[in-house]
């Protein structure tokens, strides 16, 4: 459960990122604000299945990551 809860808040914390400061950053295909929002929903829903997994197995301690 911790990690793939550490794993979302790190996938956020890179999608937030790239949102706030890489909006004068110019790629061709795609712009890497549309990649940053991208990512922060990837890492907040990946932060809600670890938690989701965490209490549907009653794990209490975070030790049902196996």
């Amino acid at each position: 459960m911790t990690a793939k809860i550490l794993a979302g808040s790190a996938t956020f914390v890179v999608g937030l990122l790239l949102w706030l400061f890489a909006g004068d950053v110019e790629i061709p295909v795609f712009t890497l604000t549309k990649v940053g929002v991208v990512l922060m929903v990837v890492g907040a829903l990946e932060i809600c299945y670890g938690l989701y997994s965490g209490i549907s197995r009653g794990d209490a301690h975070g030790t049902g990551d196996r």
